[in-house]
């Protein structure tokens, strides 16, 4: 067997492995063992004391009811602290949180999401610290749902679930992106950990959170870090929550060629490829579901350069077509898109860096 072939043959499996291979290979393995679930707080049992941070940047027009969302949360008040962490907002953000009725709004200087989410977890009373964006609103019972595995105490942290929603219509396809992510994500959590979380809805015990540099957002860094020092970080699949994407693809692509480079920051120099202190099956989790993904773009290449090139062109002529092909076409466009972010939020990173701070996607408010 030729290189050229070796080279087009371990390029595309490791596509199809990390797209497909690993989905259908962790719910067979799901199905012979069995989930591997946290033990959850019993009826009647006390909750424990929740901080809820809601870091924010120019959120004037989305603060007021996302506070009172989170007042209307069915969770005992006397148990649970609404905090607003801004940082540095200049559109009256602050002011707005306190009439909402915020517990406790912290002004920071502008340093980005993670600094002004560590002002809050110094300040909180809560034994646990939930978060959430400020754009998304959790269904009434969302917070119950998220804090309940934490009566195991191998648990360090909870994800939930978000839905994506485009109530004027577009062309992006993150719904559809995220109903799979999610499976998989649920796949992942019954049976070691998950790999990622979302920014939208997560908690995390006090005595578990780790602070990391600014460029690094929770979502990615915090589950694979606490699986390093010994905890579980587990879905809460009825832990449920709604934000808005972005309308079209184009933006969509955008958004996620800015999140790519703070990923990659933490790709090359936040211990992501270093599986020292990760349990075996978890190393494999995160080389199919992490380490596959991010390689993505640069295995595509490689396949189309030894011998694939019409597979590829018909893929990108699908995407050029876009919606013209309907949403075989949209679907195409999307993975295009989102697989040339990959590399061009590499691109940014190594050319650049990347800033601590954050400005909210077009269409998401």
């Amino acid at each position: 067997m030729t290189v050229r072939r070796t080279t087009r043959l371990a390029a595309l499996g490791a596509l199809a492995w990390s797209q497909a291979g690993y989905p259908l290979a962790l719910a067979a393995l799901r199905a012979a063992t069995g989930p591997r679930r946290p033990r959850t707080a019993e009826p009647g049992d006390p909750p424990p004391r929740v901080t809820l941070v809601i870091a924010a940047y120019d959120e004037a027009q989305v603060i007021a009811a996302k506070v009172a969302n989170a007042l209307a949360l069915d969770f005992p008040r006397d148990h649970l602290e609404v905090v607003v962490t801004d940082d540095g907002s200049s559109d009256g953000t602050p002011e707005l949180a306190q009439r909402a009725g915020a517990d406790r709004v912290i002004r920071n200087p502008r340093g980005g999401k993670v600094r002004a989410q560590d002002a809050a977890v110094r300040a909180a009373t809560g034994d646990v610290v939930a978060f959430s964006d400020a754009n998304a609103l959790w269904e009434p019972d969302a917070l119950a749902h998220l804090v309940a595995p934490f009566a195991d105490p191998q648990v360090g942290e909870t994800v939930g679930r978000v839905s994506f929603v485009n109530p004027d219509g577009g062309t992006n396809q993150e719904g559809l992106y995220w109903r799979y992510e999610m499976a998989l994500r649920g796949l992942e959590s019954d049976l070691e950990s998950v790999t990622a979380g979302n920014g939208a809805i997560y908690a995390v015990r006090k005595d578990a959170y780790v602070e990391v540099d600014p460029v690094m957002g929770h979502d990615l860094r915090l589950p694979y870090e606490l699986v390093r020092r010994g905890w579980r970080v587990v879905e809460a699949p009825h832990a449920r929550a709604t934000e808005r994407m972005v309308p079209s693809v184009e933006g969509e692509a955008a958004r996620k060629r800015r999140m790519m480079s703070h990923a990659w920051a933490i790709v090359l120099r936040g211990g992501l490829l270093d599986p020292r202190g990760w349990p075996p099956r978890y190393v494999l989790m995160m080389a199919s579901h992490r380490w596959l993904r991010y390689a993505g773009p640069f295995l595509h290449v490689a396949a189309a350069l030894t011998g694939a090139w019409r597979s590829h062109a018909a893929l990108g002529a699908l995407a050029a077509a876009g919606p013209r092909a309907g949403r075989a076409g949209l679907v195409a466009r999307y993975y295009v898109l989102t697989q040339a972010s990959i590399a061009q939020g590499l691109a940014d990173h190594l050319r650049h860096g990347t800033q601590a701070g954050w400005e909210a996607a077009e269409g998401t408010r």
